[in-house]
């Protein structure tokens, strides 16, 4: 093999890897919308490093910025305190995405923080604790949404039955 074709075998690869890399990122961090109008799911999993929480929240946003989107729920269910780099980051994190969010008129909800986590963001001293809305699950967030919105499901047997 001589060496011109060596070197863009490798280029090839290299971007081969850096598409890899980029459709495993996706697959980290799930935008998912909701059976709400205009409301996103975003649940994390997997081990959170201060770089993958910077992407995630360009992700976010962008995401935000391109849709209607007007309430974002983050689910941290699936997180346990050993995935975790830092708490400090990760409560850094919830503040600067809720924030952000909140700038873009976007209200944000926050769900499945264990008692561990809440307690290191109480002792983090952290501003954001006096204003974040959270629930301890996803289906008592979107029934506050719901509310909010002024939704409600009933069910398609009671409305035949009339």
């Amino acid at each position: 093999m001589d060496e011109k074709h060596l070197k863009t075998t490798i280029a090839r690869l290299n971007d081969q890897v850096s598409s890899l890399e980029k459709q495993i990122e996706e697959a980290h961090i799930p935008i998912i919308p909701s059976i709400l109008p205009n409301t996103i799911l975003i649940p994390f999993a997997g081990e959170l490093s201060p770089d993958r929480l910077d992407r995630a929240v360009t992700k976010i946003l962008n995401h935000a910025a391109q849709s209607r989107t007007d309430s974002a729920i983050v689910d941290f269910t699936a997180l346990s305190l050993n995935m975790v780099d830092d708490l400090t980051v990760l409560g850094s994190f919830i503040e600067n995405l809720t924030a952000s969010l909140g700038l873009m008129g976007i209200r944000v909800i926050v769900v499945g923080i264990s008692p561990q986590f809440a307690r290191e963001l109480v002792n983090s001293g952290l501003p954001i604790i006096q204003h974040l809305k959270a629930f301890a699950t996803f289906k008592t967030a979107l029934e506050h949404l719901m509310k909010i919105k002024g939704l409600a499901l009933i069910s398609v047997n009671d409305q035949n039955q009339r």
